[in-house]
């Protein structure tokens, strides 16, 4: 049975302030449950309201649907919640390309853009500190598991950047048109905040500003980051 005081921690890993402190997340579905359960991940403990749906899981409990909804972040809760321990952080590698994200704050964003990293088979994203977590619930619920195959480290992007040696590549309006650009083998990509862009202290160490040509004649402003980010890596992954 689950007692009041398991309730209250996981509520509270909902805050991004319990999670770094006690380096654990919550995820809630089965996909994303099991998905983090085949990867790497260390789980602390799972709860469902259906021990089936892990069969080859240790650490579980059966709860009421009840419980599970006063744990859950989830208007609608999905039959099963998992307690993860936070990943062991890797070293960046250059041997690909790498996408770095400066300063974007929408969870679904930053979800989508892991889970397209985890689709073009790029597996190192290296956000700006200011970048939303990736533990956030809504971040997580975004990801459908591509967080667990995806190499996630915060830094201060102008350090990293400026120890690269790797070409430089970032996302402006009024870069070159980036249906022709010969990309090379590896690089970096640099993605900037929702409103305001790359910021001018990264944007001074882009090696090549890129763009997506507007075609239409709507006031349309920009195309949002994760979208942007999706034409994009396909261009890159084309060459």
């Amino acid at each position: 049975m689950v007692v009041k005081s398991q309730i209250k921690f996981i509520k509270n890993l909902q805050q991004k302030k319990h999670r770094i402190q006690h380096k654990m997340f919550v995820a809630e579905g089965v996909k994303l449950v099991r998905e983090l359960l085949d990867s790497d991940f260390e789980v602390e403990e799972i709860y469902t309201t259906d021990l089936g749906l892990v069969k080859n899981a240790d650490k579980k409990q059966k709860i009421s649907e009840a419980d599970l909804q006063k744990m859950s972040g989830l208007k609608s809760p999905n039959k099963i919640l998992a307690v993860f321990h936070f990943p062991i952080e890797k070293e960046i590698r250059a041997t690909d390309w790498i996408v770095v994200l400066d300063d974007v704050r929408d969870p679904g964003n930053l979800g989508t853009i892991i889970r397209l990293c985890d689709w073009f088979g790029i597996d190192q994203l290296v956000c700006s500190k200011n970048t939303v977590d990736c533990f956030n619930p809504k971040t997580l619920q975004a990801t459908m598991g591509s967080v667990s195959r995806v190499n996630m480290v915060y830094a201060d992007l102008f350090d990293f950047l400026k120890k690269t040696s790797l070409p430089i590549y970032g996302a402006f309006m009024d870069g070159s048109t980036v249906y022709r650009e010969q990309f090379p083998d590896k690089g970096i990509l640099v993605m900037g905040n929702e409103a305001n862009g790359v910021s001018a202290e990264v944007e001074a160490l882009i090696t090549k500003k890129i763009a997506i040509p507007q075609f239409g004649k709507s006031n349309t402003e920009s195309l949002n980051v994760a979208t942007a980010t999706a034409i994009l890596l396909n261009e890159i992954r084309r060459g």
